[in-house]
């Protein structure tokens, strides 16, 4: 148990550090993009018709505090960050990032992580019956659909089904909310509504995930087989599902688990894409908007760091669980 505990304690830290590290990184990327945010936000102000001077920007820059030493101001903004949880102000739209992001970006993750979920609980059943099986039409069969799964875009999925569902039905299933729903408030018939249209983006982006996580679930469960260990275990008598959960998926998955970090920052890459071609109102599409059109630095760093903070929370979750599953993983860390 001791060892448990200083190899938890141990994650944690480097958790920390790790998000101190992407602070650093997304506060610089913010300061390096061409223009403060008081000559972006006054710029745009000018497009409105308003007359900037100088001397309105360097007012601006006073009371946004930008000149202050950058290390002074990374200090502040993740101080506000860890502390209390504020992001401070979007550039261009004037509106605090938290209430703005309230609902979009948990509902993103929600759609994120349902499509990881998804994928999971697909591909390792199908990927562990794919290996261990020797009927070639099955693997066969198998093998094309996660073929066609890594071959075929997200968004070009995406199009696929707007068009026949426009065609057959008479409505794209675009948005994430009926048109009643849009601004009104939560409630159980908001959240319903939410789920009828949800399943098309947790599908489009469960699709090559799952693809992926198939192929990498059959390779590792094939390698695995073949060992000596398995054998013995069968010439022992031990058969059938229980042979294959108890000793080759048993170690085929840690790799699997250990991944899921990853998945679900590739996923969340797919999601402004996904986002824009079925007109999500959500993170992804926020992301996109302050990237791409407004250049609003702010609003786009809050986002990367909330999703990064997400990833590292996933994967320190999937360490302490190798952890329990794989002492030699504990071990492996703290010696």
């Amino acid at each position: 148990m001791g060892q448990f505990i200083q190899f938890a304690l141990t994650r944690a830290f480097l958790a920390l550090v790790t998000l101190l590290t992407v602070s650093l990184i997304v506060f610089t990327l913010m300061e390096l993009v061409p223009g403060s945010c008081a000559e972006r936000y006054l710029a745009f102000k000018n497009t409105q018709g308003a007359q900037i001077s100088i001397a309105d920007i360097q007012a601006e820059e006073r009371r946004l505090g930008l000149d202050r030493p950058f290390v002074e101001r990374w200090g502040k903004w993740v101080g506000n960050v860890f502390f209390h949880g504020e992001f401070g102000d979007s550039c261009i739209l004037r509106l605090n990032i938290n209430q703005l992001l309230a609902d979009k970006f948990w509902i993103s993750l929600g759609i994120c992580l349902s499509a990881l979920f998804l994928s999971y609980m697909i591909a390792v059943p199908i990927g562990i019956l794919s290996a261990s099986s020797s009927n070639a039409l099955t693997n066969n069969s198998l093998r094309l659909v996660s073929y066609l799964g890594l071959a075929l875009p997200n968004f070009l999925l995406a199009l696929m089904i707007m068009l026949v569902s426009t065609v057959l039905f008479g409505d794209s299933l675009t948005g994430l909310f009926s048109k009643e729903y849009r601004d009104a408030a939560w409630s159980w018939a908001k959240f319903m509504d939410f789920l009828s249209r949800a399943w098309l983006p947790i599908f489009i982006l469960g699709w090559s995930a799952t693809a992926f996580a198939l192929q990498t679930v059959r390779a590792l469960m094939l390698d695995e087989i073949g060992k000596l260990y398995v054998t013995a275990a069968a010439a022992r008598g031990v058969t059938g599902s229980r042979l294959l959960w108890r000793y080759p998926a048993r170690h085929a998955l840690g790799p699997v688990i250990n991944s899921l970090g990853f998945d679900l920052n590739r996923i969340f890459n797919e999601l402004p894409i996904v986002a824009l071609i079925l007109t999500l109102t959500e993170a992804g599409a926020l992301l996109f908007e302050s990237l791409a059109r407004s250049n609003d630095q702010q609003l786009a760093g809050a986002i990367i760091f909330l999703l990064t903070a997400s990833i590292v929370f996933l994967n320190f979750i999937t360490d302490i669980m190798l952890a329990l599953i794989d002492p030699r993983v504990r071990r492996g860390l703290i010696g």
